[in-house]
């Protein structure tokens, strides 16, 4: 049997066997998903994206979608992916998939006047200390981050006065990979987190994510909370000339901004390969990605 796309989860959520709040909500969003798909006329597909017992040939497109334990397993899913791309098309390609897996992106886009937090980037090996970073900003809080993560891995809240205990994750993961080291943002403890849903380019939905109290992750894994939210014109704005700084346009992309230590818009993260996108408020964005995806499907089809 073939497909015109299969939708990408991981195998947890791919027949689940049991339910809470957290897997009810994924089978939702990836169910709103496939079903846009089919009404277009599309035989449709979900699979883990580490299945063994799946041909992926018999597919022509895949679009990722909740496949949330991938950056948990970085060597599988790289060969998987170089060998996958070779049978079918992925929808955001794999020349964006490349680009938006690795926080360098943020320079990128900075370069190309987009705000982002004020941020050094600590390369692989590079022999730096929590120490001598926080001489250079003279900044009283921190966030370190891998640059190749997702759910928050291996993210620290750090202050320039009690830093010493985290020197030994810094120098643990510089050994295996590079790091973020960002100035702390007070006003997303206090105000959230503003994601921006884009779908064909173009604004669709979005909603305020808020850390717990005494937290500083807005994930709703960490006990944040989640509410629709009306952008404005200004942050839509934003969001658009990000996704136009991008070196491949995107089909669907979620835009995090926030509002920094200087009250000015900013990027926190560009989320291109799985970002969650919130269908469950928005039923209607599901049928505008389909109609997007189609639009691509003939596109190339007849290219």
């Amino acid at each position: 049997m073939s497909y015109d796309i299969v939708i990408l989860t991981d195998s947890r959520y791919e027949n689940p066997t049991e339910s809470d709040w957290y897997i009810d909500q994924v089978i939702l969003e990836d169910e709103l998903v496939k079903k846009a798909l089919e009404q277009k006329g599309l035989k449709v597909i979900k699979k883990a994206w580490d299945a063994t017992n799946f041909d992926w040939s018999e597919c022509n497109y895949a679009i990722f979608r909740t496949t949330w334990d991938y950056f948990e397993r970085f060597e599988d899913f790289f060969k998987w992916l170089t060998k996958t791309q070779k049978v079918l098309q992925f929808i955001n390609t794999p020349e964006i998939i490349y680009w938006n897996l690795d926080k360098h992106y943020l320079k990128d886009l900075e370069q190309k006047q987009i705000n982002i937090p004020a941020t050094l980037f600590i390369e692989k090996g590079d022999t730096e200390t929590l120490g001598n970073l926080f001489s250079k900003t003279s900044w009283e809080k921190a966030v370190l981050k891998p640059a190749i993560a997702g759910a928050a891995r291996e993210t620290y809240l750090v202050s320039s006065s009690d830093y010493k205990h985290h020197e030994s994750n810094l120098q643990r993961l510089l050994s295996q990979e590079a790091m973020l080291f960002q100035e702390f943002q007070y006003r997303i403890q206090e105000q959230g987190e503003i994601s921006l849903i884009m779908i064909g380019g173009e604004y669709s939905h979005a909603v305020l994510k808020k850390a717990k109290k005494g937290d500083f992750r807005v994930q709703d894994d960490f006990g944040g909370s989640v509410e629709e939210y009306k952008a404005t014109a200004q942050e839509i704005d934003f969001a658009s000339k990000t996704l136009a700084a991008c070196p491949h346009e995107p089909l669907y992309a979620r835009v995090d901004v926030f509002y920094d230590n200087s009250n000015s818009l900013a990027l926190g993260e560009l989320e291109l390969i799985e970002p969650e996108l919130w269908f469950r408020n928005c039923p209607e964005a599901a049928t505008k990605l389909a109609n997007t995806v189609l639009e691509f499907i003939n596109t190339n089809k007849y290219s």
